[in-house]
């Protein structure tokens, strides 16, 4: 989620290691969010099925859902015994995210060779992770219950495919909690910020929704032609000249790295992982500064401001 409306304070940022750090805050908000183990032959189609799940799953703002893997699961700690990955899905209401559950798992994880579909989120309140994928054995399929869970087995042409048939939902998670990465070389930018993403996806029970965790389109509340998102002008190096521009005349590249969690806790352990990556590796790739994108404080219900992250 991106949807972004820069609000850089007057007083003097922060400056460690080279690097300023703009005295602002990421604001973010309540989302709720589910989480699926899904399991296959190797971990290379483990990860191929979660990778397609993922696809259009940047940002609520036109994809439905945010999604992203959160780590990768030895064979040894998934339900049958394969390697597997742990993918998480945001959305703005629990019926929503299983809405797109149904959809990506249908189309994406069914369909995947050798795969099977498990619950990978605990909590009391529930949703359907198999409502439309089971009705695909178009009457074949069979129900049975191991423990408290239920779990259904499809035909398919290479043997069946297992899903559980409830998956645990929480509307405690946070999404768009986000880091702005400023400086003079757009690739060391660029570089800067895969290895942030790197250090976040150490961080459990958050994912980087974005391509590679990295978006360069922040964006703005509104536009002229009538839709929900516009460029964030004020960080456009092109429009320096043209509007009221955040950016010194130095600046050539500003890359957003959005972070979702299922805890307030786990995007803020993430935000500090971020940083802290951006300040070890940016110095030496031409970066200059950190921001943050909120809209004032008067949207979001988190608000994680940079300095209480610094290292």
């Amino acid at each position: 989620m991106s949807e972004l409306n820069e609000n850089v304070t007057d007083r003097p940022p922060i400056t460690r290691n080279g690097i300023a750090i703009d005295d602002t805050f990421a604001e973010a908000f309540g989302m709720s969010a589910s989480g699926v183990v899904i399991t296959a032959d190797s971990p290379k189609w483990a990860r191929q099925s979660a990778v397609t799940m993922m696809g259009f799953g940047t940002s609520v703002i036109g994809c439905g859902a945010e999604c992203g893997i959160d780590y990768e699961i030895a064979a040894d700690a998934t339900p049958d015994g394969r390697p597997g990955v742990r993918v998480l899905i945001f959305g703005f209401a629990p019926e929503l995210v299983e809405e797109q559950l149904k959809n990506r798992v249908g189309q994406c994880v069914l369909t995947s060779p050798g795969s099977a579909c498990f619950n990978g989120l605990d909590s009391s309140r529930r949703i359907s992770l198999s409502a439309g994928p089971r009705f695909f054995g178009d009457g074949w399929q069979t129900a049975r219950k191991i423990g408290d869970a239920r779990y259904w087995r499809v035909p398919v042409m290479d043997g069946e495919f297992v899903i559980e048939d409830k998956a645990g939902v929480s509307t405690d998670a946070v999404g768009g909690g986000n880091i702005l990465v400023i400086g003079k070389d757009r690739i060391g930018v660029l570089e800067t910020c895969e290895l942030a993403v790197a250090a976040i996806s150490n961080v459990r029970d958050v994912i980087t929704p974005f391509p590679g965790g990295i978006v360069r389109s922040g964006s703005k509340v509104g536009s002229k032609y009538g839709a929900p998102a516009s460029t964030n002008d004020a960080f456009c190096p092109t429009l320096r000249g043209a509007v009221n521009s955040e950016l010194q005349v130095d600046d050539k590249c500003v890359l957003e790295i959005v972070i979702d969690g299922l805890t307030a806790e786990a995007v803020g352990n993430a935000m500090r992982a971020g940083i802290k990556a951006v300040l070890d590796v940016g110095p030496q790739r031409g970066v200059t500064r950190m921001s943050a994108g909120n809209y004032g404080g008067s949207l979001g219900q988190h608000h994680y401001h940079l300095k209480d992250y610094l290292p």
